[in-house]
């Protein structure tokens, strides 16, 4: 489990106002009367009750009995504005800390957790706050209560240099990995510098300088901690399977005795006024150039904000955008562009991006999205455009609070509202200024913000990375400590009964599995209907699944079943892309399509009250493509440069390459497993190649289609029969391919992949195993859960936790009807690649091979992961019809996930261990993408195997 620096781009992103994406120019539809919009707003709502401790924490609960799990959503008002410069990355790096137990539980923070299943465990931190969540099961509640009481109370003796140099590697190994990516966090870091003066909380990056970090004592990182790490500065929300008397007496007897810190005082609105627009231009090892011109605007929590938010909906984030419109579809001059707000607390930042086609002047492409602005502030926009908006934004919050944790989720909207605006309900502030907002309003906020003083940042290609870049230094790391403030005097605790010295309190009993009953039908034409009923949220999700996928690819052009499936909603029926787009969009629905290894599936997810409209849309999605020339053209190009951006991305790099290594020619697996084909293949398909994918392996009469959400299959096959009933399988349709099983090879093999200039090397290592349907498959991936699947698996333990050489290491191996490719990675600090290689080697021989087999404290942690963390896991549609979908595809039964249970619940040290045996660590093939000048020759005389140098198409390179 990854713990992950995310930056401000949007704190609730559930909430209206979050406009990471944009609108339409102009679909016919009635607008829906103002006094209509408001009552819909009004029916949108997060009942909660709430109390506050005399010690100042803030505690909001809400009740949700759909599953039993309760999510635990602890928010400290405390982000990397409060630092100063000179201490730059204190938030983070103790974000980082705080997972590394306490003084009355002495081991990683994951582990109880593991232990009783909890799901969507992490901790974040951006510019305004840090925050920690996790889902547990009900009767872990305890336990969740315990272990974050004992962080916030009883942290700072349990922090030594050793803990603080282990976790100062990691966080160092977190910053380069984000800055060895194209377009890395380097640049994100200069856009920032350029748009808030010098000493501006906002200035510097949330992850913190590396001299900063370096220059770090344990009496810096402590006293920042006794400063303002305490329940006045905190907000907890609970959330699920709980009620209010619950939450009051079990948190006062966790939370009730922590003494208040000093109160963190509030940051007044810090908006930079800039006289002038400025340009920075940098170099940077990616395929393409990249604008982002970015603004200074109004902060969150206020109208202007939210409005903004709509704004950029309809600037330039959805298909049919105004900027996508005219720079992606009409004048054909960028390949990807957007629009979106990061509002964070004290400033608010506007951001415009666009990926300028190769051979384009980037100067062109600003020049029309300057126009494209000006336009739209002028003549603001249009009742039809602004009606979309609404309606897409509305459906995006819908869908977010089904979850009562994760981002977006229930407890995530109420925490960031009683933080940042203090009414855990400020949401419906922000549904009213949106389902209320006119087009003048967005006219004058546009106005008001969007004028001159942006900063415009042109990425462009270099033979140097922009990590090369030295990084600019605020302010000299800090000598001396900083001064203490005086805890908060109007804050008191209250005695509490909980003897710490016993540990965190375990639970003896776990909520049951419960797994909705499924409801089958088969429409006239063989179509076979599966469907879960779930009524908590007004949203029914659909898939249509047809067998196929990469395979059906087998001696034909590379990536013509996922380019195939792409280009079902680009323009279908009646309607052009962009035209569908609107459509869409004006339903509030979501429809997508894509292919995998064994299959090709369309979905939607459409809004109750407009669901047979969506299944119209759908079915036209599906059945009637219309693979208009000058579309495929454009979606080539974007296809195109998409594979380009694969390659320059180390992780995506190795994983097109990697594939046919495993696999050998003529296998349908011995492709990328991006499925993007290659730029020779995508170039040479022609409109006969998607007619007749089309025709021939969307076959009805092998397709399945998965309901789950809010209908009845009284109503939903009628509707479904009547938009596919009739749909026939061509007389002629192909069989699929065989998938037959390679042949592994006779030793280990190493692949070299050179990334020059690269400040980390990615190292995958993999091999083949049975298929998905072997019988041995439950306990291979429990196997595996020793070894790499978990947070505190040995690799993650050995690379991150002990070495921290990396952010992280961790295997997998992904489900498939044929052999299935187990892979295992770390993206490493360069200088450590030899030994970070010689540790993967060593870890995956000794469970291999026995001489260091599973334990009984491993698999009694994987059977208590893998199992309790079940009841919780299918809280959602998406979860529901994912697990039904498998099952189909895969011929499992409907009580497989019964079964999955039983079986890892009988696991022994000895199943796995047999399990394990799977692996053969002498028949290892390795892909290293880092660079070569530094790490060849080293590598070389590992003597692992036999080594070759290979480009990002898989090529052999001549030395």
């Amino acid at each position: 489990m990854n713990r992950m620096e995310f930056r401000p781009v949007r704190l609730r992103a559930a909430t209206l106002a979050l406009a990471l994406s944009a609108t339409l120019a102009g679909v016919a539809f009635a607008p829906m009367p103002v006094h209509a919009e408001a009552a819909q707003a009004a029916s949108v709502s997060i009942p909660y009750e709430e109390f506050t401790l005399p010690n100042g924490l803030r505690v909001i609960v809400h009740t949700d009995r759909k599953a039993p799990v309760v999510a635990v959503n602890l928010w400290y008002h405390v982000g990397s504005k409060n630092e100063t410069p000179g201490r730059t990355g204190f938030a983070h790096l103790f974000e980082h800390l705080m997972f590394q137990g306490s003084e009355n539980y002495r081991g990683e923070f994951f582990e109880p957790f593991e232990l009783v299943g909890a799901t969507d465990q992490n901790g974040t931190t951006n510019q305004d706050r840090t925050n920690y969540f996790q889902n547990v099961p009900t009767s872990a509640l305890d336990l969740a209560l315990w272990m974050e009481s004992d962080r916030m109370g009883h942290l700072l003796g349990a922090i030594d240099q050793k803990t603080l140099d282990e976790q100062r590697g990691v966080v160092q190994n977190e910053k380069r990995q984000g800055d060895n990516q194209p377009y890395g966090r380097r640049i994100l870091g200069r856009l920032f510098e350029a748009l808030y003066p010098p000493g501006h909380p906002y200035s510097w990056q949330t992850i913190g300088s590396m001299a900063d970090l370096n220059a770090a004592t344990l009496e810096d990182v402590k006293t920042w901690f006794k400063s303002w790490y305490g329940p006045n500065n905190a907000v907890l929300v609970l959330a699920g399977d709980i009620d209010v008397a619950t939450a009051k007496e079990k948190v006062t007897k966790y939370f009730g005795d922590i003494p208040a810190s000093a109160t963190l005082p509030d940051m007044k609105t810090n908006i930079p006024k800039r006289a002038q627009d400025t340009r920075e231009e940098i170099g940077d090892r990616v395929p393409q150039e990249r604008i982002y011109r970015a603004w200074a605007v109004a902060e969150n929590g206020t109208d202007d904000a939210t409005l903004l938010g709509i704004l950029a909906q309809i600037l330039g984030g959805s298909a049919s955008s105004r900027l996508d419109a005219r720079l992606v579809h009409q004048d054909k001059l960028a390949d990807n562009v957007g629009a979106s707000l990061w509002d964070s607390e004290i400033s608010g930042t506007f951001f415009v991006t666009a990926d300028v086609k190769q051979g384009v002047d980037a100067k062109k492409v600003e020049a029309i999205i300057d126009e494209e602005l000006k336009r739209l502030i002028e003549q603001g926009p249009t009742a039809e455009e602004l009606e979309q908006a609404r309606t897409a934004l509305r459906a995006a919050f819908v869908r977010g609070i089904e979850r009562i944790g994760g981002f977006g989720g229930k407890s995530d909207v109420l925490a960031a509202c009683a933080v940042f605006e203090g009414k855990p309900d400020c949401y419906k502030r922000e549904l009213d200024v949106l389902m209320r907002a006119t087009p003048a309003q967005i006219q004058a906020v546009g106005r008001k913000w969007l004028g001159t003083g942006s900063h415009t940042l042109l990425v462009k290609p270099s033979e140097t990375p922009a990590a090369a870049l030295p990084e600019r230094q605020l302010a000299a790391p800090a000598t001396q400590p900083a001064a203490l403030p005086k805890p908060d005097p109007r804050f008191r605790t209250v005695k509490t009964d909980v003897d710490r010295s016993k540990g965190p309190p375990m639970p003896e009993r776990f909520p049951d599995l419960k797994f909705p009953a499924l409801q089958r039908a088969t429409l006239s034409n063989g179509m076979q209907v599966v469907l879960a009923e779930r009524h908590e949220t007004p949203i029914v999700q659909l898939t249509i699944e047809f067998p196929g996928g990469y395979t059906a690819d087998l001696g034909k052009k590379l990536g013509t079943a996922s380019f195939t499936m792409a280009m079902l909603d680009e323009g279908a029926g009646e309607l052009g892309a962009l035209d569908l787009a609107a459509r869409r969009e004006a339903l509030g629905a979501e429809i997508g399509a894509g292919a995998g290894l064994d299959s090709a599936s369309v979905t939607l997810s459409a809004l109750t009250d407009k669901l047979e409209p969506s299944l119209d849309l759908f079915a036209d999605v599906v059945r009637r493509p219309r693979f208009d020339a000058a579309e495929m053209e454009r979606v080539r190009a974007q296809w195109i440069a998409g594979i380009k951006q694969e390659k320059a991305r180390p992780q995506t790099a190795a994983l097109r390459v990697l594939p046919p290594l495993l696999y050998g020619e003529g296998h349908p697996y011995a492709i990328p497993f991006t499925g993007s084909g290659t730029e020779e293949s995508i170039a040479s398909l022609t409109r006969a190649d998607l007619v007749d994918f089309h025709r021939n392996w969307l076959q009805p009469d092998k397709a399945r289609i998965i309901v789950v959400g809010d209908t009845t299959l009284e109503r939903i096959v009628p509707l479904l029969e009547k938009r596919f009933g009739d749909w026939k399988t061509a007389p002629d349709a192909p069989k699929l391919p065989q998938v037959t099983e390679a042949a592994r090879p006779n030793g280990n093999r190493v692949f070299l992949v050179d990334q020059p200039g690269a400040i980390q090397t990615n190292i995958y290592v993999a091999q083949l195993i049975p298929p998905t349907g072997h019988e041995k498959t439950i306990d291979f991936d429990f196997a595996n859960g020793v070894l790499g699947g978990e947070f505190s698996s040995r690799l993650n333990m050995n690379l991150r936790e002990q070495k921290h050489w990396a952010y992280g290491s961790y295997s997998s191996a992904p489900n498939a009807l044929g052999q299935r490719p187990w892979i295992a990675s770390a993206a490493v600090q360069a200088d450590k690649t030899v030994e970070s290689i010689g540790e993967l080697k060593k870890e995956i021989a000794a469970f291999a091979s026995g001489e260091k087999p599973a334990t009984p404290q491993e698999v009694d942690k994987i059977r208590a992961s893998n199992t309790r963390s079940l009841p919780g896991s299918f809280e959602t549609g998406s979860a529901v019809l994912g697990m039904i979908a498998a099952n189909l595809r895969y011929g499992r039964p409907d009580d497989y996930i019964l079964r999955y249970k039983a079986r890892n619940e009988a696991m022994t040290p000895q199943d796995a261990q047999a399990a394990a045996k799977t692996l053969d660590p002498n028949a290892l093939t390795w892909v290293v993408v880092g660079d070569l000048k530094t790490i060849e020759q080293p590598v070389r005389a590992l003597n692992l195997g036999e080594v070759k140098v290979i480009d990002a198409d898989g090529r052999p390179v001549a030395k």
